[in-house]
Parts: C-alpha cells; structure tokens; sequence
C-alpha cells in the first residue's frame, strides 16, 4: 500500500453512555493522529444505540477538529436521503473551514428503513432521494444557483473533489466511477443467494472493477477498503474479545432476520470477515485479500468486536507499528509517532 492513506473507522459503540462515547472515541481519534494515521472516520446511524452511537457526525467532528491538527476527518456516511441537502452543504463549509480543510464527505443511501419513517422519508424511494439530494449538494459547493437564486454561504469550492460514495452493488461503483467520486468498500456486506460461501473480495472485485471502467480518462481514483481488524499483543487476548463482541453482534443480526451462521467462534470470524490476533496474523489476512492491491485508502474498524476502550487503542497503535507497515504504508515525514498510548 505505498503512497496509500491509512485510515481510522469508528462507530461509537463503546459500552457507554452517550457522552462518554463521544469522549472515548475523540481520544481513539486523536491517537491515530499521534501514531501516524492520515484519516478518520465516523458513522452516522439514528435511534439504536446497539447499531451505531452518533446520529450528528458533522457536530461531533467539529469538536474532534479543534482538537486535532493534521489528521483528515470524514463521514462514513450521511444518510443523505434523510437530510436537507442545503444544511449538509452549510454545515461541512464550515466545518472544512474550521478544521483547516481536513475535511472527507462520505455519502450513502442509508440501509435501516425504520429511520426513513421517523424522517416522513419513504424507504422504496431512497435511491431516487439520493440522487436528487447529491446534486443539490454539488451544485451548492459548486456556487451555482439554488432555489430563488441564492448560494451558498460560505462557499466551499473544495468540497465537490472531497465526495465519498458508500455502495454494496456494482451500479453503484458504475455511478462513483462516472462521477469522479471516490468509492467506499465496507468491511463486509451480504453474501449473494447464489454464492453463500463467497469471500468478501470475490463479492466486492466487480464493484472495484465498474468503478475503475467508468473513470473519466485522467481522473485521480479514491477507492476505500474498510475493514475490521483488531490486533492484540496475543491471539488468546484477542478471540477473547472477539467471542464476546461476535456473539453480541450475531444476536442483533438474527433478530433483524439475517442469516448468520450457527456454529462457534471460527464460523462467526468468517462470516463477519474479520482479521484479529497479534499483528503478524493479521498482517497474513490482509496480505490475502487482493481487493487492497486496488485501494488508495486502508481504513480499520473495531466493528464487530468492539473491545474495550484501553484495546481499541493499543489495536490502532499495533495497526501503525506494525500491520501498516508490513504492507508498505509508511507515515508522513512530518509525523512523530509516539508508541505508549494513553490508558485513560
């Protein structure tokens, strides 16, 4: 991965209140700075905790940009569907300007239909909101004219090369492609009825393989693979974890009506595609998952596992050390990484 970006994902979840999430998850961000990480990123999810703790990501970055200084900060993603597109194009020109243009906006169509009906929004419409919601923002960074000639204030012509698209389907790297958008992977999506047993790179090579045919000829590809990766000083430390964190998140998924499979421990790593133990077992996972050979960014998630606090930050530092590393990434020359994280 060299002159690739390695990135930080978090979704909020640790088993905490609100606020202290919000603490806890600034504090993981700001050692990712400190240990060499180039981005992070924040989920959005509204109204179940257990899936996801941060409904505001926009509010929450603006807090963790005045206490950062060079990492870039990202959505992944708005739910654009549920927003008012001319307030997501308000609120990152500030937010970019605060933070000194660090800003990443990832977008998506969203995927739980039940916040759709809180919002008055209709599920079954969502692609079609999306579309029309992602060109209101283009056009309002971009200066042109919105309703009854107005425009945005302030303006934020950076922003339009800044657009991350999330997507699960190979018409939608197509469309990123097209766009000139960067394309966002997730660290594991849904097996096909066809190919229960297919990895995560076979699913996701035809996504990467539409995005890089629709580029436009001599437009720069941002292409992110999120993936979950927890790296402990011991693999017995690590499936420790991993049995508690698995077992919570196969439960959540049966009562949404997803197939998950029945068996133990070793059936549920698979089907969650997650890469755990010491940093060199990791580094072998990874190194067998060609999907990375295609990225510009790495970026690593905790999710399913969500370990405790303390180990999510000795996992980020493990991932700069020594995984990162491994797979060609270096820090920026300007970067000091300190190596003792904090335990607070």
């Amino acid at each position: 991965m060299i002159g690739r970006r390695l990135g930080f994902f978090t979704r909020l979840l640790d088993d905490v209140p609100a606020g202290e999430r919000y603490r806890l998850a600034a504090e993981q961000i700001r050692h990712a700075e400190a240990v060499g990480f180039d981005t992070a990123w924040v989920a959005q999810h509204h109204f179940d905790e257990a899936e996801g703790g941060l409904p505001a990501p926009l509010v929450f970055l603006a807090d963790v940009a005045a206490r950062t200084s060079r990492i870039r900060l990202g959505t992944g993603i708005i739910t654009l569907p549920l927003e008012n597109p001319v307030r997501v194009a308000e609120d990152t020109a500030v937010l970019d300007l605060l933070s000194g243009g660090r800003l990443e906006v990832g977008v998506g169509s969203g995927g739980t239909p039940s916040s759709f009906a809180a919002f008055g929004q209709d599920s079954a419409a969502r692609s079609a909101t999306y579309a029309e919601h992602l060109a209101v923002l283009l056009d309002a960074w971009s200066g042109r004219a919105l309703g009854g000639g107005s425009r945005l204030y302030p303006p934020a012509p950076r922003l339009p090369g800044a657009v991350w698209e999330a997507t699960f389907s190979v018409s939608g790297g197509a469309r990123a492609g097209r766009a000139g958008n960067g394309l966002m992977l997730s660290r594991t999506q849904p097996r096909p009825e066809d190919a229960p047993h297919a990895t995560l790179a076979e699913i996701q090579r035809p996504i990467v393989d539409a995005y890089y045919e629709n580029l436009p000829s001599g437009a720069t590809p941002r292409v992110m693979a999120s993936r979950t990766a927890f790296v402990a000083d011991s693999r017995a430390e690590a499936l420790r974890h991993a049995e508690i964190g698995l077992a919570r998140a196969a439960r959540q998924f049966r009562a949404a009506g997803f197939p998950v499979p029945d068996g133990g421990l070793d059936e549920l790593i698979p089907a969650f595609d997650v890469h755990l133990g010491t940093p060199q077992e990791v580094i072998a996972g990874l190194g067998a998952d060609p999907t990375l050979d295609r990225v510009t960014d790495l970026v690593f998630q905790v999710h399913s596992v969500d370990p405790p606090h303390p180990l999510i930050l000795r996992s980020i530092e493990l991932l700069a050390t020594e995984v990162a590393p491994a797979l060609g990434w270096a820090p920026h020359p300007t970067t000091a990484i300190q190596t003792e994280p904090s335990r607070t």
